[in-house]
């Protein structure tokens, strides 16, 4: 599992997959998502846009990513 720290409320879906590399770009996310290989805390997540805040956990091309919130914003 990896762990991604953002320092702001949310962090988009495809936003998330390019900041944690697992896609190169924007557009590549898009497609993917839409095609249903992305979950959002364990459920298929078709909007690219959705907003994914601390505590929650996304799954793609075998890897799975935990949001977390960056400690000096507390």
């Amino acid at each position: 599992m990896q762990d991604i720290t953002i320092n702001t409320e949310f962090i988009r879906l495809d936003s998330l997959l390019k900041l944690a590399s697992l896609v190169s770009a924007g557009g590549e996310a898009k497609h993917f998502i839409q095609d249903g290989l992305v979950t959002l805390n364990g459920e298929v997540c078709n909007q690219r846009s959705k907003k994914i805040r601390p505590g929650d956990t996304v799954s793609f091309a075998g890897e799975t990513i935990r949001v977390i919130a960056d400690p000096s914003l507390s």
